[in-house]
């Protein structure tokens, strides 16, 4: 849900994080970001099924060699994270929450062409 939160925050349509939470096939996204949340996701539940297929699918909706390894990176720490914490059974304290999801999303914040938004 703290991503959720950023996401809210961030794209300043509530609407938008909704969808994108729950299932991000219902907002209304551009192509390149809905390859972008397809390879995630495929990444994320089906590791061993990824095939060059994917990187060339993210290639056709413009995305760089540099984006594309961002791309994969981002989902890559953010699943290591979540299975780290589920697998040792941490609860992050309230009050170090902010701390975690600014080291989190840091590297997001970083990539401009993946926060700005898509005509």
């Amino acid at each position: 849900m703290a991503h959720g939160e950023f996401l809210r925050h961030a794209s300043d349509d509530p609407d938008l994080a909704s969808h994108v939470m729950h299932d991000y096939r219902n907002a209304d996204l551009d192509p390149q970001t809905r390859a972008m949340l397809d390879y995630a996701t495929k990444l994320t539940r089906e590791p061993t099924n990824m095939q060059e297929a994917d990187v060339i699918r993210l290639r056709e909706h413009g995305l760089t060699d540099e984006q594309i390894l961002s791309v994969c990176l981002i989902t890559c720490t953010f699943n290591f994270m979540t299975r780290l914490a589920d697998g040792l059974g941490v609860e992050v304290p309230e009050e170090r929450q902010k701390y975690v999801e600014t080291w989190l999303n840091s590297p997001a914040r970083d990539q401009e062409w993946l926060m700005e938004a898509k005509d």
